[in-house]
């Protein structure tokens, strides 16, 4: 299985990072057994909380690019991959019943998106991010 989280290139660093957040909270909720390793101790004996155990490349896409490829994982050919999505409506909303008003009000033409994060199988999710590029 792999992990890519794909970010529009054109954001301000502040919401790059928040939109980091946002995925990687929701993908540990999803599959935390699956991704964050146990915790270590060090030599001092101080314990160290878990991470990630997997690497996760954060790509750089246009606002169209994360939308068309958001838009294929309705599709049931890729019915494999989990997606997790942060919108522009996610990110102006500042209470999660406003989000959850909105979005459900809003048509999928209408929904764009500030990045996605793709967990499936490692040649699928190559296949839909290989002609990306690292996020810099």
């Amino acid at each position: 299985m792999k992990i890519v989280m794909v970010i529009n290139k054109e954001l301000p660093v502040g919401l790059v990072a928040n939109t980091a957040a946002v995925l990687g909270i929701s993908l540990s909720n999803i599959f935390q057994q699956d991704i964050v390793g146990c915790d270590i101790q060090d030599a001092n004996g101080n314990v160290h909380i878990g991470i990630t155990a997997q690497t996760i490349p954060v790509l750089g896409g246009s606002r169209e690019q994360i939308k068309d490829m958001r838009d294929l994982m309705f599709d049931s050919a890729y019915s494999e991959i989990t997606v997790i999505d942060f919108s522009e409506i996610a990110q102006k909303c500042l209470e999660y019943e406003d989000y959850s008003r909105t979005l459900s009000c809003s048509p999928g033409s209408d929904i764009y998106y500030l990045g996605i994060c793709l967990y499936g199988p490692k040649k699928k999710v190559n296949k839909l991010t290989g002609n990306l590029s690292l996020l810099r």
